[in-house]
């Protein structure tokens, strides 16, 4: 993966393996593999999630990214602008230049905030009332009020937050961490993505996918309820020595018939053995029936409007507890009624989505500081773009790429600062902004990752999540 002679990453198309393999009906194979502990030279030849060190000294061990599907408006959430109220229903000055974005063309009125915004915390950040929780955490905050991406469309925005490019078809940034570090846990996945029960998000499964890395790299999907995990339990009447039996049967078949580059086999291969460890150690993992009242009702699970997502929430702090690298949890998905896509109606709307979210998302921090785990965990609030300052409908925002918030907690970020402005209006970023690459950067770089020396050969060109290269954004760092 990171070759330190300079030297070739083309492998031979045909290795002496396959040739036992594929010469005289696999005979040769099989004659090897008499000789060789089967189950110990499969395991080490599919491992790839292997937990593996970091290019240095780590801040974080693991990420939770909490993804707002449909893109929450920053200036009534995190980036208050009173010249809003000023100017609230003029329209925007010629000196913004023409602004298009997806269904608007810069022509309507300007739309004041319909939320009241307060100081809170020691370090006076200004939060609205629709997260009268998450305000109570601002201390253990970072803020970057500066990101914009390059698309005013759904999907597209998506796959730059999440892969770092508009286009489909690059690895996630789950993917390539898993594929940087492997795994702590040897009996759950390393990246685990939790969807809205409703849908999934515009963007889909490349949002989450492995791209050209090995497709063991890609995002494990947990379905919402007290099942998270299909067909975990074994049939009835079939014991762990059976399953052992038939799966090392079933192993062997596959190896004998697979090129080393096959990493779609690979992939089988190794998810049917993680598979069969989880059915001991995962049960445990997703049961949540043990954990005490306070701190169901800390996650909101006491509360219709908050369970699902506070369970979900919760799962997160479980899995990253036992090892897992990487989850990510979709707030909104399938029908516009359950996304923060406030084209209309924006006081319905996000007072609903705030409703499901907040105590849910402060409860998981308040959780992981309690624990211990917040330091080593990197709790990601986000989501695709931002809103317009103008409103379209009368009572609602078009999507903005120029400028939007996103913030930060835990994991080797500094607690209690804002990074970065928009302008007056919340148009555009325009103090320190930054790109998706700088996001990928430093994430990387809390993680122990340097960019420019996690990378994968394809097409003959070393591709990497941050292309040609993002700028950690040192002021986050703690």
């Amino acid at each position: 993966m990171f070759p330190k002679d300079g030297g070739s990453h083309f492998r031979p198309a045909v290795t002496r393996r396959d040739v036992l393999a594929r010469a005289a009906h696999g005979f040769g194979a099989m004659a090897l593999s008499s000789l060789l502990d089967p189950r110990a030279s499969a395991a080490q030849r599919v491992n790839a999630l292997a937990a593996k060190p970091p290019h240095f000294a780590p801040k974080a061990r693991s990420v939770i990214f909490l993804f707002m599907v449909g893109a929450p408006s920053h200036l009534d959430t995190f980036d208050p602008k009173p010249a809003l109220d000023k100017y609230d229903g003029q329209l925007l000055p010629p000196s913004y230049g023409t602004v298009i974005s997806e269904f608007t063309k810069g022509d309507t009125p300007l739309l004041k905030s319909p939320w009241k915004f307060k100081k809170y915390g020691q370090c006076g950040r200004e939060v609205s009332s629709l997260f009268p929780h998450i305000a109570q955490r601002v201390d253990d905050l970072c803020f970057v009020r500066s990101f914009f991406t390059e698309s005013t469309v759904h999907a597209p925005a998506m796959y730059q937050v999440n892969t770092g490019r508009i286009l489909m078809g690059y690895p996630s940034m789950g993917s390539w961490i898993t594929y940087g570090l492997g795994s702590e846990s040897e009996n759950l996945p390393a990246y685990v993505v939790m969807p809205q029960p409703e849908g999934t998000p515009e963007g889909g499964a490349p949002c989450w996918g492995a791209g050209f890395l090995p497709a063991v790299y890609q995002g494990t999907v947990f379905r919402s309820g007290p099942s998270p995990i299909v067909n975990l339990n074994p049939p009835a009447g079939v014991t762990p020595e059976r399953q052992r039996r038939t799966l090392d049967f079933l192993q062997s078949m596959n190896e004998m018939d697979t090129l080393d580059s096959d990493t779609e086999m690979a992939a089988r291969i190794s998810s049917y053995e993680l598979a069969f460890r989880m059915q001991s150690h995962a049960p445990e993992a997703v049961d949540i029936s043990k954990e005490n009242d306070a701190t169901r009702k800390l996650y909101g699970l006491d509360q219709k409007h908050t369970s699902e997502f506070g369970t979900r929430c919760l799962l997160a702090r479980r899995l990253v507890e036992r090892g897992t690298r990487f989850v990510q949890i979709y707030s909104g998905g399938g029908p516009v009624s359950v996304q923060w896509d406030a084209h209309s109606n924006l006081v319905a709307n996000h007072e609903k989505m705030c409703g499901m979210t907040d105590l849910p998302v402060a409860g998981l921090l308040t959780d992981l500081k309690q624990r211990g785990l917040l330091d080593s965990t990197l709790v990601i609030w986000g989501a695709e773009f931002g809103r317009l300052p103008m409103s379209q409908g009368g009572n609602g925002r078009d999507h903005n790429p120029h400028g939007f918030t996103m913030w930060f907690a835990g994991g080797g970020v500094k607690p209690g600062i804002t990074i970065g402005e928009t302008d007056e209006l919340g148009l555009r970023a325009v103090d320190q902004p930054h790109h998706m690459r700088d996001f990928h950067a430093t994430i990387l770089h809390l993680l122990g990752l340097e960019q420019n020396r996690l990378w994968f050969l394809h097409n003959g060109r070393n591709e990497k999540l941050t292309d040609f290269g993002g700028n950690v954004i040192q002021d986050m760092l703690a």
